[in-house]
C-alpha cells in the first residue's frame, strides 16, 4: 500500500462497528471473509471462523483503543498483534503476513499499523471525542488538531452541549435574546 492508504484501511477497519448506533458490519464469520476480500486482504473464497472473527473484533476495539490515546500502549493489543506474524520481504521493502488464510488477511491490518507508523500517518488517524461517536478519521488538517469526525454532526452538538451548559450556569438560559 502506497501513501495514506494503509491508514484509510485501518479507519474503515475501526469503523466497522458504528458506535453509535451499534451496527457491527462483522455480525458472522462470513461478513468478516466479505471484508477482507472487498478490501484486497485475502483471496476470494476465504472462510473465516468464529476464532478469527474474535481476533478481528478485539484487533478493531484495540486499534479503535490505541487510535483515540495515541500515547498509551495497550498490552492487550501488543498481544494480539504477536498473534498475527509477520515477515520482512525485500520487494517494497515491506511487512507481510507470515500466514494465510483470516490470521494472514489479519495480520495484513497489523501491517498497516507499522506502514502508517513509518510514514507519519498513524498520528493522523483519530477517533471522534464525542463519546456516542467513536468514529475514526483521518486528520488531514494542517496543524493536526481536528478532535470531531465531522464538525456539521459531533462537533456542532459538542459546542451546542457546552454553550447551553454555561448559559444554564450562567442563569442565561431563559433570557430572551436581545
Amino acid at each position: 500500500m502506497s501513501g495514506p492508504e494503509h491508514a484509510l484501511l485501518l479507519r474503515d477497519f475501526v469503523n466497522t462497528y458504528d458506535v453509535q448506533y451499534d451496527i457491527d458490519e462483522f455480525g458472522a464469520p462470513s461478513d468478516l471473509s466479505g471484508w477482507l476480500t472487498d478490501h484486497g486482504l485475502a483471496a476470494p473464497g476465504i472462510r473465516a471462523d468464529e476464532a478469527d472473527l474474535g481476533v478481528a473484533v478485539a484487533l478493531r476495539e484495540g486499534l479503535r483503543a490505541a487510535i483515540l490515546d495515541h500515547q498509551e500502549v495497550l498490552a492487550e493489543l501488543e498481544e494480539l498483534l504477536t498473534a498475527l506474524p509477520l515477515r520482512l520481504s525485500l520487494e517494497g521493502p515491506a511487512l507481510v503476513p507470515l500466514h494465510s488464510g483470516a490470521r494472514g488477511a489479519l495480520a495484513g491490518i497489523a501491517a498497516a499499523v507499522m506502514a502508517g507508523t513509518a510514514d507519519g500517518t498513524w498520528e493522523r488517524l483519530k477517533v471522534c471525542r464525542a463519546a456516542d461517536c467513536r468514529w475514526a478519521f483521518l486528520d488531514t488538517s494542517k496543524n493536526r488538531s481536528r478532535t470531531w469526525c465531522s464538525m456539521r454532526m459531533c462537533g456542532n452538538r459538542t459546542k451546542t452541549r457546552a454553550y447551553r451548559a454555561r448559559r444554564r450556569l450562567d442563569g442565561g438560559l431563559d433570557d430572551p435574546l436581545p
